[in-house]
C-alpha cells in the first residue's frame, strides 16, 4: 500500500501522498506517490534520473539499473516541464551522492512506476533562475506569466508576500482590530492622481470611480464606533508607471479612534517588526525619528536612505562661499555639498559628467566638484577661493576625498544632491544590501503652493490635521507655507513604505481646509458631503496610516521591481499582455452604458 498507515502528510491528497520538497531521512522506507513537473531528465542508459519539482521544492526520483526495461522506457519519455506522477520508495543516498544544496538532498525516491500526466509545448524560455535574465525579456516573461511563476525565485517571492500578509493579520487581530471591507465603486474625488472610472448602466451619464484609497470610508468607520479598523486592500491610480508603481496596488490600511500620532506610530512599528520577524526572522532595532525639516537639511529628500552617511552640508552662509567671486556661488538661494570619502582617485571625468547630467534632471544648472589633495581642491571647486581650508574643515573633507557641491533654488539643490547622494552610494558600493534601516519622518508641511494652479494643495491629503500649535496659522496667509501637519512617514532603505496622519475631526476645520485648497463650498459638499455630514455627528479624534504592501514585499525579497512580487502585474504601458487587457468592447455593450468611443477605429482595434 502507498504510505502505509503512518500519519498523513499535510500535503496529502487523493492524488499524492507527499509534496516533492518535504521528503527527508525521516521518510526513508516509505512508499510514496508524488506529482510534479520534471525539472530535469538525465538519461544515463542503465539509470534514469528525474528531478521532480512542485511548490515545496525538488526531489530526485531514480529509475535504477534493476528496474524493468518497460519502466526505463517510460522514464525516458519524460521531457522537461511535463507533469509526472511517480510512485516509489524513499531511500537514503550514499554519502558521496548527498546534495547539500537541495532541501531533499539526503534522500531519493527509487521509482516503481512513472506516469506522464500531461505534456508541454516547446517552452518560450527555460524555467531556470540562472538563465532567465539572459534568455527571456521581461515582456516574454509577462506574456507567459504562468510559466514565469514556476521559477523558484518567483515562488519564493509570492510565498514571502503571503507570510507578510499573515503576519499583519495576526498582529492586528491581537491588537483588537477589525478587518472591514470598504466599497470599490465610489464617487470620484478631485485631489491626487487620476481616477479609474466606471460608467453606471443603472444611472445613465453617472460614473463610479475606483478608490485611490479607502480614506473617507475608514474615517466614517471611526464615526461609526469601529475604533480599530484595518484591511489589506486593492487601490487604483491611473498614472504613469515606474519601478515601484502599479495602476492597481495593495496597501495595508488602518485607522484608530481616540489616539494620537504616537499611538498609530507604535502600531505601525509593531506591523513592520512582525512582518520582518515572521518573514525573515529579522529583528528591527529602535526606529529613529526625524522631522521633515531635518530630513531635508541633512539628506535633501523626505525619504532618506539611512544605510550610509554622506549627509548634505548647507554652506550657503559659510564665509568662504559668501566671499567667493566664483560666479556659480553668487546670487543663489542655497549652496550645499557632500563628501564622498576616498573617491578622488577612483572617480573619472566620465563618471563626474554622468553625475552632472543626473543632477541636472532635478533642475540644477550643473554640478560643482573638487578632489582633495594636500589640503587643496582641484577641479571647478578650486575656483571658489585661494584658501578653501576652512570650507574643507567644515565639511570634514580630507585628502583623497571628493567634494560634490550644488547651488541654485532650494528645491533643485535639495532634490539634485539628495538623489545624487543615493546614486553615488550605490555606484561606489557603500550600501550593505543585506541591511534594513528604518526611519520615521514627521511634521510635514500641511500645504504647498502650486504655481501652475495658482493655489495651495495638500502635501498629503485634505483630511490631514495641522499640528495643534499651528492651527491658528491657517487664518494668516503669510504663515500658510510654514504650517506643519501631524503627518508621519515610515521609510526603509530610501523607500517610503508607509504614511499617515492625525485626521481633521471637526467639521469647521475641515471646511476651512477645503477653502484653503480653493474648493468651493458647494463643490466640497457635492464631492465630500457624506464625510462632512458624518463629522457633524460626534466624531472622535482619530488617526491612521497605510503601508504600500507591494513595496514592503519588494524590500523583503530584494526584488528589482514591484512587478516581481505581484502574481499578475501590469506592464509599463498599464497593460496585461498575458490576458490581453485592456481590450475593446462591443458597441452594444457601450450603448447599454450610454457611452460612445471617440478613439480612431485603428487605435481602438489595436487596444
Amino acid at each position: 500500500s502507498v504510505a502505509g498507515g503512518e500519519e498523513k502528510s499535510l500535503y496529502a491528497t487523493t492524488q499524492r501522498t507527499h509534496a516533492c520538497g518535504e521528503l527527508s531521512v525521516a521518510d526513508v522506507g516509505k512508499v510514496v506517490k508524488l506529482q510534479g513537473w520534471a525539472s530535469r531528465v538525465r538519461d544515463k542508459g542503465a539509470v534514469v534520473f528525474l528531478l521532480l519539482r512542485d511548490r515545496y521544492g525538488d526531489v530526485q526520483a531514480t529509475v535504477t539499473d534493476q528496474s524493468t526495461q518497460e519502466l526505463k522506457e517510460k522514464a525516458k519519455e519524460v521531457r522537461p516541464e511535463c507533469v509526472v506522477e511517480v510512485t516509489g520508495t524513499v531511500q537514503k543516498r550514499d554519502d558521496g551522492a548527498i546534495n547539500p544544496n537541495m532541501k531533499t538532498g539526503e534522500v531519493e525516491v527509487i521509482v516503481s512506476d512513472v506516469k506522464v500526466l500531461s505534456r508541454t509545448k516547446s517552452l518560450p524560455f527555460a524555467i531556470d533562475d540562472a538563465k532567465i535574465d539572459t534568455e527571456a525579456k521581461e515582456e516574454t516573461r509577462l506574456r507567459y506569466r504562468y510559466l514565469d511563476l514556476r521559477r523558484a525565485t518567483m515562488q519564493k517571492a509570492i510565498q514571502m508576500r503571503h507570510k507578510a500578509a499573515m503576519a499583519v493579520r495576526t498582529f492586528l487581530d491581537g491588537k483588537g482590530f477589525l478587518e472591514i471591507e470598504t466599497p470599490f465603486l465610489i464617487r470620484a474625488t478631485p485631489e491626487g492622481a487620476r481616477d479609474f472610472v466606471v460608467p453606471s448602466r443603472v444611472h445613465p451619464g453617472d460614473w463610479f470611480a475606483l478608490p485611490q484609497s479607502p480614506q473617507m470610508y475608514k474615517q466614517t468607520l471611526m464615526v461609526s464606533g469601529m475604533d480599530r479598523y484595518f484591511q489589506i486592500v486593492r487601490c487604483f491610480r491611473d498614472e504613469d508607471l515606474r519601478a515601484d508603481r502599479q495602476p492597481e496596488f495593495t496597501q495595508i490600511d488602518l485607522e484608530m479612534a481616540s489616539v494620537s500620532a504616537e499611538d498609530v506610530m507604535q502600531i505601525g512599528e509593531g506591523i513592520v517588526r512582525s512582518i520582518w520577524q515572521k518573514s525573515l526572522n529579522h529583528d528591527i532595532p529602535e526606529i529613529p525619528r526625524i522631522t521633515y525639516d531635518e530630513a531635508m537639511a541633512r539628506f535633501g529628500v523626505d525619504n532618506p536612505d539611512m544605510r550610509f552617511g554622506m549627509e548634505l552640508a548647507d554652506v550657503t552662509s559659510h564665509e568662504t562661499v559668501v566671499q567667493s567671486d566664483f560666479k556659480p556661488l553668487q546670487d543663489v538661494a542655497m549652496v550645499k555639498a557632500f563628501v564622498v570619502p576616498g573617491a578622488a582617485k577612483g572617480t573619472t571625468r566620465k563618471v563626474l559628467d554622468q553625475w552632472t547630467a543626473f543632477a541636472k534632471t532635478y533642475g540644477l544648472s550643473g554640478l560643482l566638484y573638487g578632489k582633495v589633495q594636500d589640503g587643496k581642491l582641484s577641479g571647478p571647486l578650486s575656483k571658489v577661493s585661494d584658501d578653501t581650508s576652512a570650507l574643507l574643515t567644515s565639511l570634514g573633507a580630507g585628502d583623497d576625498d571628493l567634494v560634490l557641491m550644488a547651488s541654485g533654488p532650494e528645491p533643485a539643490v535639495n532634490a539634485g544632491l539628495g538623489r545624487l547622494r543615493a546614486l553615488v552610494a550605490k555606484e561606489k558600493g557603500m550600501i550593505n544590501e543585506d541591511e534594513y534601516k528604518f526611519v520615521w519622518v514627521t511634521d510635514f508641511p500641511l500645504l504647498e503652493y502650486d504655481e501652475d494652479m495658482g493655489r495651495y494643495v495638500a502635501v498629503h491629503h485634505p483630511f490631514t490635521s495641522p499640528l495643534p500649535e499651528h492651527r491658528s496659522w491657517l487664518a494668516d496667509k503669510d504663515k500658510l507655507a510654514d504650517v506643519r501637519s501631524a503627518a508621519y512617514d515610515l521609510v526603509c532603505n530610501g523607500y517610503e513604505i508607509g504614511g499617515g496622519s492625525v485626521r481633521i475631526h471637526q467639521r469647521e476645520l475641515q471646511e476651512r481646509m477645503f477653502d484653503l485648497l480653493g474648493l468651493p463650498e458647494e463643490e466640497a459638499k457635492e464631492k465630500f458631503g457624506f464625510l462632512l455630514e458624518a463629522l457633524s455627528y460626534g466624531p472622535p479624534p482619530h488617526a491612521g496610516m497605510a503601508f504600500g504592501f507591494d513595496r514592503v514585499a519588494m524590500l523583503l525579497t530584494k526584488a528589482a521591481s514591484i512587478r516581481d512580487v505581484i502574481a499578475f502585474p501590469k506592464t509599463a504601458t498599464t497593460s496585461d499582455i498575458m490576458s490581453g487587457a485592456p481590450g475593446t468592447i462591443e458597441d452594444a455593450q457601450l450603448a447599454e452604458l450610454f457611452v460612445r468611443s471617440t478613439a480612431p477605429v485603428k487605435q481602438a482595434a489595436e487596444a
